[in-house]
């Protein structure tokens, strides 16, 4: 199949001289134009959807493939990424994997044989099987999230180990050095590197964090509850938590509140995401923020402005996160 280089080469001109005859630009002189698009008929080159642009709002379509529609991080990344495609004209097919590789596989491939204009992508965990098909397809494809770790796909994600360190640096700040975390699933790279990070700054603070100091949940609001019941029954003492969603801020501040322990005055509490749930707690929830419209916004347009496959440059985009102080973390009242 001719690509857009075969069509330059032949017309003696750029990709780019293409691809502005392609997207009827008007800064092409007339003669350019008639050799370019005589080179397309010759060589009866069909232009993907990248190669017309996206920004033609021609109705294309791209799916968005996502582990679970209902965890709070997701449903703000499809409700922005439906907002942004539908103002540069697309359509979006959701994939909800559910957690399972098994139904990401599937998906993937579903969209695959559809012949879509793009993939968004964020895998199920370090279990994901689906690197064999995306890596050999011409279909445009942008990581969002929950990247694949050095695996040359373009994507989009945030500075997870700045997230843990910012978490960590506030909470000693405030004085505690009796310190518990909640991760997510550590089968998933960014769990790690968030308490990879979050270890880092209490190590540099001469605070101890071991193994005791960590409860593995899932993202989900029961985790928060299990975690201090786990804490508690094992009789770990901490002035301060973290957990690595809001979600499993929020089950802490619940069962802290119902076991009649203050926060912030017996226990700090803290999280991550900056869920419109947690400022309207009582105490308001101190999280870092996840700049979740940045990242769909700047996913659509790396996907955009993708060339032919092999043109294509492996980028990675980091956001940052940033830390936004409320009401549940103070200054220990007892070590």
């Amino acid at each position: 199949m001719p690509s857009i280089k075969d069509v330059a080469k032949l017309a003696g001109v750029s990709v780019s001289t293409v691809s502005r005859v392609i997207n009827e630009s008007e800064d092409v002189d007339e003669r350019t134009r008639a050799t370019v698009l005589d080179a397309i008929k010759k060589l009866d080159y069909k232009p993907s959807f990248v190669a017309k642009g996206l920004r033609g709002k021609s109705g294309n379509l791209i799916g968005l493939v996502v582990p679970e529609s209902m965890e709070h991080a997701f449903t703000s990344i499809i409700n922005y990424t439906i907002e942004v495609a539908y103002k540069k004209g697309f359509n979006v097919i959701l994939g909800n994997t559910h957690n399972d590789p098994d139904i990401e596989e599937k998906f993937i491939d579903d969209l695959l044989r559809r012949n879509v204009d793009g993939i968004l992508f964020s895998r199920v965990s370090d279990e994901s099987r689906v690197l064999h098909k995306i890596g050999k397809t011409k279909v445009p494809i942008v990581i969002i999230d929950r990247t694949l770790d050095k695996e040359g796909i373009p994507g989009v994600v945030l500075n997870n180990y700045k997230a843990g360190s910012l978490a960590a640096k506030h909470l000693c700040e405030l004085g505690h050095n009796k310190i518990a975390c909640i991760t997510g699933p550590l089968n998933i790279a960014l769990c790690r590197e968030r308490l990879r990070g979050f270890k880092d700054v209490l190590k540099e603070n001469n605070i101890e964090f071991n193994d005791d100091c960590v409860y593995e949940g899932n993202f989900k609001y029961i985790s928060g509850i299990e975690a201090v019941r786990h804490f508690r029954a094992n009789n770990f003492e901490f002035t301060a938590i973290w957990a690595q969603n809001d979600m499993m801020a929020l089950g802490v501040l619940r069962e802290l509140l119902l076991k009649g322990i203050r926060v912030p005055q017996d226990i700090s509490v803290m999280g991550m995401d900056d869920i419109g749930f947690g400022q309207m707690m009582v105490p308001s929830l101190t999280s870092i923020h996840y700049p979740f419209r940045e990242m769909c916004e700047k996913a659509i347009d790396l996907l955009i402005t993708q060339k032919e496959q092999e043109e294509v440059e492996n980028k990675m985009i980091v956001l940052e996160p940033n830390l936004v102080v409320r009401d549940s973390t103070g200054q220990p009242f007892h070590q």
